[in-house]
């Protein structure tokens, strides 16, 4: 049984290739507890340096440990240990903040848009107005403990929320403040996976190529739509969950 540190424990002489010998060892150093989820592992650099491989070898076990999920690199910053997915809720509203706080971490959020725009003719049509009408638009990042978990873009229908560009949505998240002035008569989910635009990387602190969850939600009161609303999530760190009660639950047979 091996003692030392696990990633001592290479062996240039093995049949073995060397990248597979790196993912297993991180993995083996993750089970164990020596590395845990969140937790910055070494850089390339460091581990080329400690390993006495090459470049190419270590970049290849930790770009096939991102793509496995068990590694989250994040651009200027370095490689972490993933954490286990947070769940969206695809039947209920639920405000960040509390999902966030309720884990006992953080939530700290940053407001990039906030003003009366003019609805494109695609905006118009999800929010069921006659012509390209004005439109609240609010755009905000979501962060749990310092990390970017969810891009909020929000149109909002002026007419039945009158006051809501003079919010502080810094002090309240947009969700809070519409359910306390509204219970809605009805609701759509839809979800998309997506890889997210240039700035959304940027955003959100991932890699172009990443893909991400995107929620997208309609809410009506009084057959108008109040909010449409859409949630990208970095997607190694959120899953979707839904939990039905099966009094009315119909299995439809073809």
């Amino acid at each position: 049984m091996h003692t030392g540190d696990p990633l001592t424990l290479i062996r240039k002489d093995s049949a073995k290739p060397l990248y597979k010998q790196i993912k297993d060892v991180i993995n083996g150093r993750i089970r164990q507890g020596q590395w845990r989820p969140g937790q910055k592992i070494p850089s390339e650099n460091a581990l080329v340096d400690s390993l006495k491989v090459s470049r190419m070898t270590v970049h290849r076990a930790l770009r096939e440990l991102t793509r496995e999920g068990v590694l989250n690199r994040v651009h200027g910053l370095g490689t972490f240990i993933s954490e286990a997915p947070q769940h969206a809720s695809l039947i209920q509203l639920k405000d960040i903040a509390q999902e966030i706080t309720s884990r006992n971490q953080q939530h700290t959020s940053k407001i990039l848009v906030h003003l009366k725009i003019k609805a494109s003719p695609e905006i118009a049509a999800k929010m069921e107005l006659l012509r390209a009408e004005d439109v609240f638009y609010l755009e905000m990042v979501h962060y749990q403990d310092g990390t970017p978990i969810q891009l909020e873009q929000r149109y909002v229908n002026p007419g039945l929320v009158t006051d809501f560009m003079s919010i502080d949505f810094n002090r309240q998240t947009p969700t809070h403040y519409l359910i306390s002035l509204f219970r809605p008569d009805e609701m759509e989910h839809r979800v998309q996976a997506v890889l997210p635009e240039m700035k959304t990387a940027e955003i959100l602190m991932i890699n172009k190529a990443q893909p991400c969850l995107k929620l997208s939600r309609r809410t009506w009161k009084d057959n108008q739509v109040v909010t449409y609303v859409t949630m990208l999530y970095p997607g190694h760190l959120y899953d979707l969950a839904a939990r039905y009660a099966t009094n009315d639950f119909q299995i439809v047979n073809n």
